[in-house]
């Protein structure tokens, strides 16, 4: 409001100013003229000292905004900075840290590469050692087969032996003899008869 009252002073100044020098009024007097200076003089100190009182407080009061943008704007940029950085620091330890990740995946892939290899060693004695036994049972049985195989052979062998000798004549004086031995032995055992 402040500010409207001294424009609209300072361009009421001016105009009366314009209209006198362009001749618009017939020439004053001498006392006219010095009372129109005298108010001129009483307008430009009222003017001054309305614009010295509102002007410093005016002035303070950007530069203390100007001065809070540079203070906002020093943080900013030290806030930037540190953020930049930050950054620098982490880009150069992610070669360092991308290193370590693949020392590690090295590192794993050995041990997990060695555990492979024991336990496909483990495995193989296992398969061994069950093809060892498999082989083992295998000849028993074979051995066991053959034996029974042998035995069969031994039998019908002793038997066709026993056929071709035995006549007719033979195998009844054999069947006789066997009786007989059956006799002797009751004969011998007489509890078992009754």
């Amino acid at each position: 409001m402040m500010k409207r009252l001294l424009l609209m002073f300072a361009l009421a100044a001016m105009v009366s100013l314009a209209q006198e020098q362009a001749g618009g009024a017939p020439a004053p007097s001498e006392p006219a003229a010095l009372w129109k200076w005298a108010n001129f003089a009483i307008l430009a100190i009222g003017l001054g000292y309305l614009i010295a009182k509102t002007m410093p407080a005016f002035y303070r009061s950007r530069t203390g905004e100007i001065q809070k943008s540079i203070v906002e704007a020093q943080q900013t940029k030290m806030d930037a900075e540190r953020r930049a950085a930050e950054m620098d620091a982490r880009l150069a330890s992610l070669g360092s840290e991308i290193e370590k990740f693949r020392d590690q995946a090295r590192s794993e892939m050995e041990r997990e590469g060695e555990r492979i290899r024991n336990e496909t060693a483990a495995q193989i004695r296992r398969l061994e050692q069950q093809a060892a036994i498999e082989v083992e049972s295998a000849g028993k049985a074979a051995r066991r087969e053959l034996r029974a195989f042998a035995a069969q052979l031994a039998v019908e062998l002793a038997e066709n032996r026993i056929r071709a000798r035995l006549d007719p004549s033979a195998e009844a004086g054999m069947v006789d003899n066997f009786f007989g031995d059956l006799e002797r032995q009751g004969s011998k055992n007489p509890s078992s008869r009754n």
